[in-house]
């Protein structure tokens, strides 16, 4: 049983840590310190829903809809663009800088909640990694709730180490140029993303 909980913890890990477009919202957000609990815990609750589909064999989904593949694909492409373009727009405008004792201004947390909600559910890579990526290795594994407990522990854990976390890289994003870094490598992890969906 540990095994299957450690093997479930280790690869949502493995398949979660690359920088997306979830991690990259996750990271601005705990940057800011706005509405990190709630983000976090939606990118967790999110997670485990798309695990335990996967887990329990919901992964024929692709298979059996035909239109349900392309549709994520080029939906969620067409998202990533429009969401790199504005991180990109963020990045040439500059001029922004991190001040703690306006962290609590911005978005207010159901226009955040939403925002995070489409980058979440509109990335087809999400449901590769877990619904059938996690959901194959799971069938590995006599007691498949136990790996699927461990993927679940594993996506809640890191979303908020990295949510609350980010908060240690305050000093250096109290500088307008490290929002701007930030922001062109966000704006061209979407498009990377985003062409590798259109041309796969």
């Amino acid at each position: 049983m540990f095994i299957a909980v450690l093997s479930g913890f280790l690869l949502s890990l493995s398949l979660i840590i690359a920088i997306g477009p979830q991690n990259a919202f996750v990271l601005r957000q705990g940057l800011v310190q706005r509405h990190v609990f709630w983000v976090c815990s939606v990118c967790g609750l999110c997670d485990a829903i798309l695990i335990v589909a996967g887990v329990y064999g919901s992964g024929s989904l692709a298979r059996s809809v035909p239109w349900f593949e392309p549709a994520m694909r080029y939906g969620g492409a067409a998202f990533l663009i429009f969401y790199g373009y504005r991180s990109a727009l963020s990045a040439w405008r500059g001029g922004q800088a991190l001040h703690t004792q306006n962290a609590t201004s911005g978005q207010g947390l159901a226009t955040t909640l939403l925002t995070l909600l489409a980058i979440t559910w509109l990335n087809p890579h999400v449901y590769l990694d877990t619904v059938v990526l996690i959901g194959s290795v799971s069938a590995q594994f006599p007691d498949r709730a136990m790996f699927g407990a461990g993927a679940v522990i594993g996506s809640f854990s890191f979303f908020f180490a990295l949510g609350y976390g980010a908060r240690l890289l305050a000093p250096l994003f109290a500088r307008p140029r490290s929002w701007q870094v930030l922001d062109a490598v966000i704006a061209l992890t979407m498009w990377t993303i985003a062409l590798g969906l259109l041309i796969s």
